[in-house]
């Protein structure tokens, strides 16, 4: 099958004005474009709790468009302006969005991201079924 685009219909304007696919489903995986927390006006929230939420409400918004929620997260990078200023505060919001089995994560400081004021930028890659929890080691 190939290569398929989600837009959930919220985000077709900024799709279309930027001309990326806000994910795309190759093969076994879903691949999200990076997701700033801006606002549905596009606007930047100043608060960091605010715009980190966001963040992660448009990447829910995504992944529920193509038929998954976060439990098929299987990898996510992080990119952080002042990564030491907020990584608690991050790490806490995003232990309310992802649970066991956690996905892999990378964490990366940059000096600056494509939009004025962001602080974080979020990608993932899902699964396009569901992730299992093995607890076994080999």
């Amino acid at each position: 099958m190939p290569p398929r685009a989600i837009v959930p219909p919220a985000f077709r304007p900024a799709s279309e004005h930027l001309k990326l696919s806000p994910a795309i489903a190759s093969g076994d995986h879903v691949f999200l474009s990076g997701t700033t927390g801006s606002d549905v006006n596009g606007d930047m929230p100043t608060d960091p709790e605010t715009q980190i939420r966001a963040a992660f409400d448009k990447i829910a918004t995504t992944l529920h468009a193509a038929g998954l929620s976060f439990q098929s997260v299987v990898e996510m990078t992080t990119y952080h302006v002042g990564l030491r200023d907020h990584f608690d505060l991050f790490n806490a919001i995003r232990l309310d969005y992802v649970a066991d089995p956690y996905p892999a994560w990378t964490a990366v400081e940059v000096a600056g991201l494509r939009r004025e004021g962001a602080i974080v930028e979020i990608r993932m890659i899902a699964a396009a079924s569901p992730v299992s929890s093995d607890q076994s080691t080999p």
